[in-house]
């Protein structure tokens, strides 16, 4: 990369999170080329922001400078990673792999392996928020790899982030990711078993909601889901098919590590209960619901939540 020449980018995958991304890194002005399974979404956002929707993986790769991917899990990662077609086959030496997907330490090793191999400089670097954060480039990168590459990729971090903490020269960021991930995970089992028993003891539900947000026991996170439980509005901003996936990673690096995670397993196997059919697609905070149908407590109304 030429000092004083801002780099160019290339991006790959253009789901909830990645689209409004690459919206703030086009506005920031990188050069930027994108790819998705879904074809559209390249168009869409070529035709509204003027990046390049690529073809192909190789597309993307070539004459990047960094690539991106966020993508939804290990088997996607090693997809578009690895392999003769993979995009680590297709970039330059000494070019930038920065990977912001949620996935296993045991992934991540697996692909910086072959990129250390191909001469990529490879950075770990998954992202902490909501979309509507990702909307506002207001989200939280947690990086580890090379400290000269991760230095390198930091203006491209800054143009979709409000915080980026570097955290390590290895695979650190996975496990930082998924160790905040536990802690979101059982908040929200947490909440739910709460205020069931709050609900069970006669308590209102907005009363209840409100004291929550004045204890000491109110997070940002809590705090953030005040409104929509008061609404029981559980459109996802992160599904509950999403958090069962991350909280089966976080038991599993448990595992893998020698770590004992009763409190993982038992969350994890509460989503796994809860997020199949219609329900995996609601927020990962609706699992209140079936806490309290558990409890044989029937659904609020409208009346009951204002």
């Amino acid at each position: 990369m030429s000092a004083g020449r801002q780099a160019a980018l290339g991006w790959i995958g253009l789901g909830k999170m990645g689209y409004p991304i690459c919206t703030n890194l086009a506005k920031a002005g990188f050069p930027l080329a994108v790819y998705d399974i879904d074809p559209a979404r390249g168009t869409s956002l070529a035709a509204s922001h003027g990046v390049t929707a690529a073809a192909s993986l190789a597309d993307v790769a070539r004459d990047a400078d960094i690539v991106f991917s966020m993508v939804p899990d290990d088997a996607a990662l090693k997809a578009v990673a690895l392999g003769p077609d993979g995009v680590l086959a297709c970039m330059a030496r000494g070019a930038i792999f920065v990977d912001l997907s949620t996935v296993s330490p045991e992934a991540s090793v697996e692909v910086g392996e072959e990129a250390a191999r191909l001469g990529i400089r490879y950075v770990c670097a998954p992202v902490s928020g909501s979309t509507a954060l990702a909307e506002t480039a207001s989200l939280t990168v947690l990086a580890s790899g090379a400290d000269a590459a991760f230095h390198d990729a930091e203006p491209a971090f800054a143009a979709f982030s409000r915080q980026c903490h570097y955290v390590g020269d290895g695979h650190q960021a996975r496990y930082m990711k998924l160790a905040i991930n536990h802690l979101v995970g059982s908040t929200a089992v947490l909440v739910a078993e709460a205020l069931t028993l709050g609900r069970k003891g006669g308590l209102d539900w907005s009363t209840m909601l409100t004291v929550l947000g004045e204890s000491v026991a109110a997070s940002p996170l809590v705090k953030y889901k005040l409104e929509p439980l008061r609404r029981r509005d559980f459109t996802a901003a992160f599904s509950a098919a999403q958090m069962l996936k991350d909280m089966t990673l976080v038991a599993g690096a448990g595992a893998a590590a020698g770590v004992d995670m009763p409190a993982a397993i038992l969350v994890r196997d509460r989503f796994a209960s809860y997020a199949t059919g219609d329900d995996a697609g609601k927020d990962f905070f609706a699992i209140v619901e079936d806490v309290e149908a558990s409890a044989s407590l029937p659904p609020l109304d409208g009346s009951e939540t204002h």
